[in-house]
């Protein structure tokens, strides 16, 4: 850690800049050179109309995901410290990888489209992220990033450029593509200790509580994510409208299957924080399409009550027999929910809903995402494995101390006047130590 992971984050950056320096540009030089005699202010006016909706995408992928992932009581340093890091290199990357890949190795001339499609590059390694948590190295997550993102960007230009296929909200290539690929990346990483659960894998009071804020973030935040890159106009405003609706509905069968799966009825603050979101997720694909609002809100619910049975019984099964840990439950409320989207889409255009893609290619995107993501992820996961390594050992797995400076709390109580203060030490408690 202390020579390995500076050396690769500064090989890292020295390489972005040098991309940077030999393909990207300014998009208003792009605006001079090919009309000399005009001026750059629609495409300012455009970049300046879609900030906003950018910066609320950039909201969720820095605060949301980040504070999402604090539930480990003592791993909220590295859920919002590492999402951090990864989402730097990521919105570089990504911002790249997608550039080359649509320019076809020409000159990159950076617009808003550049930038929001750079942050949801970054978002498919995040939901990934949930996946491998507290398991993986920083060197391990910033390697990840580089070739999740490749592999990603090249599923996403099969489904939209070669399939025609509509996934307005990523549903499928955000949202299941990232799940798949971090479940097959955490099934390489797998330790059997896992099996019966690990001590350090618990959350607190405190801890589920910031993680509520990242669920609010998100929450709040979801329509302006599948409605972002929607053409202006009525698309757009029905990617608004739909995903809102569907969020709703989402909320009100999370919270009723939460506590209809649970033995006396209370809620499961894990459901809360994260079954809410499904809704989201699930309208991805139809976010644009003319579903009504109704329709939005029958996916929403669907997609509540999968990712709650999802939590209660898949997480467990999946644990224990196909030996793949999930940490943030990332398959119930990114892979299936995706999985939802996906099909829910092959209905509405069945129904006449769109007329932009087909029900063979949506089926076809789905495959694609999910194929694309495993196999991706079995590579990758290897690689990070026998090429990278420097994974946590198993009694160090969700501990902040492996990796940062943590200051401890601790109650002295003084005998004499049984007054008790608190101070800090740097070594960890033997109360806090894993086995």
């Amino acid at each position: 850690m202390k020579l390995k992971f500076p050396v690769v984050a500064i090989v890292l950056e020295v390489a972005m800049i040098i991309l940077f320096g030999y393909f990207v540009e300014y998009e208003t030089e792009q605006i001079n050179l090919q009309q000399p005699n005009t001026t750059n202010s629609t495409k300012v006016d455009r970049f300046l109309e879609l900030h906003s909706l950018f910066q609320d995408v950039h909201v969720m992928i820095f605060v949301g995901f980040g504070f999402l992932m604090t539930f480990l009581k003592n791993y909220g340093f590295s859920s919002v410290g590492i999402n951090l890091l990864i989402a730097a290199l990521g919105l570089q990357w990504g911002t790249f990888m997608w550039g080359i890949v649509h320019n076809h190795g020409q000159k990159i001339h950076i617009g808003i489209k550049n930038m929001i499609n750079g942050d949801l590059s970054t978002a498919t390694v995040l939901i990934s992220f949930g996946a491998v948590l507290g398991k993986i190295s920083p060197t391990q997550m910033l390697v990840m990033t580089i070739l999740e993102i490749a592999a990603f960007v090249g599923n996403e230009y099969l489904v939209g450029e070669i399939f025609k296929a509509s996934d307005i909200g990523a549903s499928m290539t955000i949202h299941a593509f990232g799940a798949y690929f971090g479940l097959a990346v955490a099934g390489i990483l797998y330790q059997p200790s896992l099996r019966k659960g690990h001590e350090m894998e618990k959350s607190a009071y405190h801890s589920d509580l910031f993680a509520m804020i990242g669920t609010l973030f998100l929450w709040m935040f979801w329509p302006s994510f599948n409605s972002v890159i929607a053409e202006t106009g009525e698309k757009q405003y029905m990617a608004i409208v739909n995903t809102y609706f569907s969020l709703v509905a989402c909320v009100l069968t999370a919270y009723a299957f939460s506590s209809l799966v649970e033995k006396r009825g209370r809620l499961d603050m894990v459901h809360i924080q994260n079954a809410t979101l499904a809704g989201g997720v699930a309208l991805g694909t139809c976010a644009d399409m003319k579903i009504h609002p109704y329709g939005s809100m029958i996916i929403g619910s669907i997609a509540g009550i999968v990712s709650v049975f999802g939590f209660k019984f898949l997480t467990p099964f999946f644990t224990t027999k196909l030996r793949i840990h999930d940490t943030c439950g990332v398959h119930n409320v990114h892979g299936l929910p995706g999985v939802v989207g996906g099909l829910a889409s092959i209905v509405a255009i069945a129904l006449g809903a769109s007329k932009t893609s087909t029900m063979a290619m949506q089926a076809a995107a789905l495959g694609s995402s999910i194929g694309t993501a495993v196999v991706g992820g079995l590579i990758t996961g290897l690689i990070l494995k026998f090429i990278v390594r420097g994974q946590p050992s198993e009694r160090n797995f969700f501990d902040d101390s492996v990796y940062w400076e943590v200051l401890y709390s601790v109650l002295i109580k003084d005998v004499s006047d049984d007054y008790i203060s608190e101070r800090f030490v740097q070594q960890k408690p033997k109360c806090l130590s894993a086995s």
